[in-house]
């Protein structure tokens, strides 16, 4: 924790060194006073001295005054450093977890991650703030406030360190029961972020299955059990509030005590028990107020190391500063050299031995049964997963070789479900390629066959779109992705099963308008349909990771037994037929 807070605190240096003067100018004020008091009883008020009450009174309201503004200025500069230290820890945050990759989150959870980035830093802002502020003024008010405390009464300072004693035995004691809950209780509010954003995001689904009362008992479970560990922690700290209060009192009492005795021998002994009492209660506050800081330590310390565990952890996948050029093809071309993958921890590889080879102006398409690996093997090449053995080569470059901003500036990716982000339909499509002129709006809009939805749009591509794209249908969603990819002017455009959010006389509206610009590209094409992508250039058939088939449509027809079941479960018996009798003539010569 102490690292996070040097490391964020650092930019801040100065402001901190100010704010160090004002508390200490505050604290030196504050202190000042109960001398001052006393001062003005023994001095004037007994000697009947106007002049120096009057005199005395002034200084007095002159400090009061000089430590307000100091505390009010303190306040705001601890206040303006706190935010500043949070918001540029969240911000590396959010930048490390975007170079996580896929199976990272997956480890660390979205809920777990969401958690930290937002609760977990603002527990470290509010014991930033109180360290700044607190922290600093407590040790120096404790200090003024016992050196003043022995100057004006060294018989009756046995009183203050029996109190402080006292005060830090029932902290300990509070603190050693409430530490371990801490570390619970952050793992308790994952799981309630789990369960929220789980049942958010599964709405539908769980209304279509009546199943809200189940949902609702397994929220209830959870947050029951948050309930009792917060109340099992608010027990544990409702000792701390009687405790501060007898020994308080205690204090108050012993002081009267003590001085009225003393008293009895010099009356004006009366104002000096009552600057004392001052300078003791200013004592046991300073303590009070280090132990609320101690008290919040340890759950930010928790914090602290949840927020850590982010910023330490190592991407598995690295990026290169500079693009390694030595190999790279005047042509682009996309190949897979003896390719496999494994998830972690998996028992065995998703994609074994992988070899293919795609050229500018081709569409290499990927078919196969469910869970064959054909979404995993295309998102090798944007590399969201790394290949853990083989070569993925990208215009003759190794996509490990590659700086990410050149890699992605080659690739226009269109996801297996379309994600839109809140703002507007012209800032969706402009995602990934920044600020568009009109012409080239209407093209890409054009050809992902948006424009006529678009159009029928209240204010066309200045129409907002809700986070989620929550408000446009699946299909809409979907060409608004193409259309983002297309906007990019890429290289190699990657449909990972894009097409089955689009009915089959979109697909064949938005393949045919894609045709004049495939001479440019390398179109990689995952999908379900074989209608989408019967004239591909090249066809690879996966089963259980491993390439079955390898061809254009009627070949593979002729020749792979894989690829016929797929057909004929989408055909009809007399087209499947018919697609037959021109493999067994054509078959051979694709």
């Amino acid at each position: 924790m102490l690292k996070i807070f040097l490391h964020y605190l650092k930019p801040y240096f100065w402001q901190a060194v100010l704010l160090v003067v004002l508390i200490g100018a505050q604290a030196f004020a504050t202190i000042e006073l109960p001398t001052l008091m006393a001062e003005i009883v023994e001095n004037g008020i007994e000697k009947n001295n106007m002049d120096f009450v009057f005199a005395t009174s002034a200084k007095m309201l002159a400090f009061t005054l000089f430590g307000s503004v100091c505390a009010v200025a303190s306040g705001l500069l601890s206040a303006r450093i706190g935010t500043a230290f949070s918001r540029d820890l969240r911000l590396d945050l959010f930048e490390k977890i975007l170079t996580f990759s896929t199976d990272e989150i997956d480890k660390f959870s979205t809920a777990s991650l969401i958690t930290r980035t937002t609760n977990d830093v603002s527990h470290l802002q509010e014991t930033a703030m109180m360290c700044l502020s607190m922290l600093l003024r407590a040790p120096l008010m404790c200090v003024g406030a016992v050196v003043a405390a022995i100057r004006l009464a060294p018989n009756m300072t046995w009183i203050i360190v029996l109190g402080v004693v006292a005060i830090l035995v029932g902290v300990a004691v509070v603190l050693g029961l409430a530490l371990p809950k801490f570390k619970l209780f952050q793992k308790m509010i994952d799981k309630i972020t789990l369960l929220t954003r789980e049942n958010l995001t599964g709405l539908r689904v769980i209304r279509a299955f009546n199943n809200e009362k189940v949902e609702e008992r397994k929220f209830d479970s959870g947050n029951r059990e948050l309930l009792h560990l917060d109340v099992s922690i608010g027990r544990i700290f409702s000792v701390e509030s009687p405790l501060i209060s007898l020994v308080m009192n205690g204090i108050c009492l012993l002081c009267i005590w003590i001085g009225v005795s003393l008293a009895e021998a010099d009356a004006s002994y009366i104002a000096t028990m009552m600057a004392f009492m001052q300078y003791a209660m200013h004592v046991i506050m300073s303590v009070l107020i280090l132990t609320v800081v101690l008290v919040m330590i340890p759950r930010a310390s928790v914090s602290a190391g949840r927020v850590n565990e982010i910023l330490r952890h190592t991407p598995k996948i690295k990026w290169k500063k500079e693009t390694n050029r030595e190999d790279e093809t005047k042509t682009p071309e996309v190949e897979f050299k003896n390719v496999s993958f494994c998830y972690p921890n998996a028992p065995e590889n998703i994609l074994t031995d992988i070899s293919f080879r795609a050229r500018v102006g081709e569409t290499v398409a990927f078919v196969g049964s469910t869970g064959s690996g054909k979404s995993t093997l295309v998102n090798l090449i944007p590399r969201f997963f790394d290949a853990t053995a083989g070569e993925i080569l990208v215009d003759g470059i190794n996509v490990k070789d590659y700086k990410k901003e050149d890699l992605m500036q080659k690739i226009g990716y269109v996801a297996q479900k379309g994600v839109l982000f809140s703002g507007t339909v012209r800032s969706n499509i402009e995602f990934g390629s920044g600020a568009l002129e009109k012409s080239a709006l209407d093209k890409v809009a054009n050809l992902s066959q948006s424009a006529e939805f678009i159009e029928k749009l209240p204010k066309g591509f200045a129409s907002p779109i809700a986070q989620g794209g929550t408000n446009v249908s699946g299909g809409q969603k979907q060409r608004l992705s193409i259309a983002r990819a297309l906007a990019k002017n890429p290289e190699i455009l990657i449909f990972d099963d894009s097409f089955s959010a689009l009915d089959m006389k979109t697909d064949k509206k938005l393949r045919k308008a894609l045709e004049p610009e495939k001479p440019k590209i390398i179109t990689l094409v995952v999908a379900q349909r074989i209608s989408t992508v019967k004239d591909a250039d090249q066809i690879l058939v996966l089963e259980n990771g491993k390439v079955v088939g390898h061809g254009k449509h009627y070949h593979l027809l002729k020749t792979s037994k894989v690829y016929r079941e797929i057909v004929a479960s989408q055909f009809s018996e007399k087209e499947f037929e018919s697609e037959l009798k021109i493999a067994e003539k054509e078959g051979s010569h694709a």
